[in-house]
């Protein structure tokens, strides 16, 4: 994954009003970030952490800088840009880096589909000879890490994230694949679960999706 700009360093000061971040530059100078994240960014905001940013060239932008990358417990490197989430998944998917999802050669990103076709699925996979049924791929972000490689999902109640179990969930009844995709951002997590204790409903429903012929990844 290429990053829109070479990488500086800086120390966290605060997040606040959940799309700004304040940092110290190397050289002393306090800026203020944007923070792509909407999340709670649990574990994902101590002050002190070392974070990295990359800087626009769009003079138009009030915040130049947007925060990339956070080092938590001094140890494990965390993305927070959420917006990368779709990015990586679509480059691995395209590399080959899927295995179980291979022979696929056509990539769409944000495809409407669903009752009235009011929502968008994150990649829809199809197969251009017509082998294959469409695979629907809906992506999550994952940044909360806990101890022993764990990474748990959602960082807060996400009803738009339980609204998709849904509507995965009919895609698979459908005849086509369906496909819940957790894009790991964290050095540190080596399995993921869901969160029960922060959004027992997502974990439910997470449960029955499973059951009902939902596919779940996580790399």
């Amino acid at each position: 994954m290429q990053l829109p700009g070479p990488l500086k360093e800086a120390l966290l000061i605060r997040r606040y009003k959940r799309f700004l971040a304040d940092v110290e530059t190397s050289d002393g100078e306090e800026i203020t970030l944007h923070c792509p994240n909407t999340g709670s960014m649990k574990n994902c905001q101590q002050p002190g952490s070392r974070v990295w940013y990359t800087l626009s060239a769009n003079p138009a932008r009030k915040y130049p800088g947007t925060w990339q990358l956070i080092e938590v417990a001094g140890r494990d490197l965390v993305g927070i840009n959420t917006g990368l989430a779709n990015a990586l998944a679509a480059e691995l998917l395209a590399s080959g880096g899927v295995p179980t999802l291979a022979g696929y050669d056509v990539i769409r990103r944000e495809v409407a589909y669903g009752a009235g076709k009011r929502s968008r699925i994150d990649l829809l996979l199809e197969d251009s000879a017509g082998s294959l049924p469409p695979c629907y791929v809906e992506i999550k972000n994952v940044s909360l890490g806990e101890r022993d490689g764990v990474g748990l999902f959602p960082d807060a109640v996400t009803l738009r994230g339980q609204k998709h179990l849904h509507e995965l969930q009919q895609v698979a009844a459908s005849g086509c694949r369906a496909v819940l995709f957790f894009c790991v951002q964290h050095s540190g997590i080596e399995e993921v679960r869901p969160a029960d204790e922060i959004d027992p409903d997502y974990g439910r429903l997470l449960r029955e999706a499973a059951a009902n012929g939902v596919e779940l990844m996580a790399f």
